[in-house]
């Protein structure tokens, strides 16, 4: 329910910004609030309930992003986001159960607050992550929030092609494997372009 509230409150902030602009930068200003940082990976195996993705890795950038006062935080990862061609974007926490995209790819901004997210199932990663931060999933890649603080927010947003799914269940295991591996390479890394380290993490297959 408490979700449900914050998503609500959210989409209606997110209208109003986007209508009077107030607290939310342009595309290049956005950009210009990117932080170059290492690409952090992660590799998680199938556990048999979560598939993981066979070819590339959980990408993390530690403080990818500033996010100064003047601008509601959730807006400047919008709008970095889809400066970079990643769209559908929402706002929200992160479930609390554990479930993967079988047919589209994920990023995850850390818009506020603290949370302890286990990504790759239960045989996976928790790693916390904190405002700034960015998370980007393969299709296939577990996730779940472990703990957060009450002001935890995220954006997502994917990238132009693929169909968003949501997948919790061993029943859905086997066809998702196949529907995995259809699920193409973006064009261009969420936080940095046409020449951003995402690229060269998830290399052709």
């Amino acid at each position: 329910m408490q979700g449900y509230i914050m998503s609500i409150l959210q989409s209606t902030k997110k209208a109003i910004e986007q209508v009077t602009g107030v607290a939310r930068p342009g595309r290049q200003e956005a950009t210009d609030l990117s932080r170059r940082r290492k690409a952090n990976e992660f590799w998680f195996k199938d556990d048999g309930l979560v598939p993981n993705h066979p070819s590339w890795p959980l990408v993390v950038y530690r403080g990818a992003v500033r996010l100064p006062e003047e601008f509601d935080p959730a807006a400047v990862l919008e709008e970095l986001f889809e400066a970079n061609g990643w769209g559908d974007s929402w706002r929200n926490g992160i479930y609390d159960y554990v479930h993967y995209h079988s047919r589209i790819h994920e990023v995850l901004g850390v818009a506020a607050g603290t949370a302890k997210v286990r990504f790759g199932g239960k045989k996976g990663r928790t790693l916390s992550l904190k405002a700034g931060d960015v998370a980007v999933l393969p299709a296939g890649t577990g996730h779940q929030r472990l703990s957060a603080s009450d002001d935890f927010l995220v954006v997502g947003a994917y990238p132009p092609f693929g169909t968003y799914d949501e997948c919790t269940t061993a029943q859905e295991h086997d066809g998702a494997l196949a529907t995995i591996r259809k699920v193409g390479r973006p064009r261009k890394d969420p936080v940095y372009g046409s020449k951003g380290p995402l690229l060269q993490n998830w290399k052709k297959t």
